[in-house]
């Protein structure tokens, strides 16, 4: 009898483990430009995901970190192996715009969420069968573009000339500058492409400077975009020089040195947090991020493309708790309900601004997330 009773016993104990669902660990696939062109905007948002949050509403999260080297294939390729290899929920990434919109397949077939940190709106726009998986933290080249043709029109400026990259990053702004200056009756007197990996521009540059135009508006990102900032200086060139949010970074400011003082530019308020009013929506989440991403890696050590990646976290960290209660992790549920979830994120107060989601808007952003800085001795100054 008293066996008996020790067998129901150990029988009714397995019955009530069995009963209790066993939830799968939340994995997150991030794959960013830690090397080549743009590693100088994808160290830190690798530095930045190592301090995202290790569980969310209860449940472990994993980071799996893939390295692209700035590379269209290999960003796509690690994507796919995140995806089929490893069974992520949610992929993060990449850090650059050529590299996003070549990923955009691999999630829509797959049916995983992305949440890229680049900043073309091509990445996002239109929602379609596609795109419907696909969000994004930077601020569109629509946004920013237009904070820097309404400052030349407030200052004067007649005539302008264009050079930027010579891939989607570059034609991105391009078409968004074009069409903003139309409206605005901006004369573009030039317009000049180059590579990334290009060490001269001396050609483009000898073009622009013939042109003679009031200001210059270099489309690039990260240290390639001081190329033609230093080539410009070298021919003389005294009129005004725009950069766009791409260049918010020391490594900048290291490679420019004194040839990029007095650049103007858009950027995200988290470049000059401490500088922003005390009312301003964005101050206080913008000094968390910062304070957390020092203490970690050095004073002075933040930079807007971190931020990007923070946003991506704070994203996740509003719509995982959401998602967990439809469905469990490293299933198809999850992931739609994931997707569902990021769709109507609202009020989420990132480094860069205020992000309110919906069906036809993935990015979420409004003007609050832009301000324009200039560099002045060395240093990012808010322009008020």
């Amino acid at each position: 009898m008293k066996q008996f009773k020790q067998l129901a016993l150990a029988l009714a104990a397995t019955l009530s483990l069995a009963a209790v669902p066993a939830f799968a660990d939340i994995n997150v696939g991030v794959t960013l430009s830690a090397t080549g062109p743009a590693a100088s905007l994808g160290i830190p948002e690798k530095n930045t995901v190592a301090l995202m949050p290790t569980t969310l509403a209860g449940q472990k999260v994993n980071y799996i970190v893939l390295d692209d080297a700035s590379d269209t294939t290999t960003a796509v390729a690690n994507t796919r192996k995140l995806i089929t290899d490893n069974k992520v929920d949610v992929i993060i990434g990449s850090t650059v715009t050529p590299n996003s919109l070549a990923m955009i397949d691999a999630v829509s077939e797959s049916g995983t969420p992305m949440i890229s940190m680049a900043a073309s709106a091509r990445i996002v726009e239109p929602v379609d069968a596609k795109k419907k998986w696909v969000f994004k933290t930077p601020q569109n080249d629509i946004m920013m573009a237009l904070a820097i043709v309404q400052h030349m029109v407030d200052n004067g400026v007649k005539t302008a000339a264009f050079i930027g990259f010579a891939d989607a990053y570059g034609e991105g702004w391009w078409g968004e500058f074009n069409k903003i200056a139309a409206t605005k009756h901006l004369n573009i007197v030039a317009s000049e492409r180059y590579n990334r990996t290009d060490t001269s521009v001396t050609g483009q540059v000898l073009k622009l400077v013939a042109a003679r135009p009031d200001a210059i508006l270099i489309a690039g990102s990260g240290t390639p975009a001081a190329l033609p900032q230093k080539a410009l200086k070298e021919r003389g060139y005294a009129g005004r020089i725009y950069q766009t949010h791409g260049i918010a970074n020391n490594d900048f400011l290291r490679v420019g040195g004194k040839d990029v003082e007095g650049t103007l530019l858009p950027a995200g308020p988290v470049l000059v947090a401490a500088q922003l009013p005390a009312d301003h929506p964005v101050k206080k989440s913008a000094l968390d991020y910062i304070a957390k991403y020092e203490a970690a890696n050095g004073k002075g050590s933040v930079s807007t493309f971190g931020g990007h990646a923070w946003d991506a976290g704070q994203l996740l960290a509003a719509a995982a708790p959401e998602a967990l209660k439809k469905a469990q992790p490293g299933t198809p549920a999850f992931r739609a309900a994931l997707r569902d979830a990021l769709e109507n994120v609202k009020n989420v107060a990132g480094a860069h601004g205020v992000f309110n989601m919906s069906a036809a808007d993935h990015l979420g952003l409004d003007q609050r997330a832009r301000v324009m800085v200039k560099i002045e001795n060395g240093t990012w100054k808010l322009i008020k």
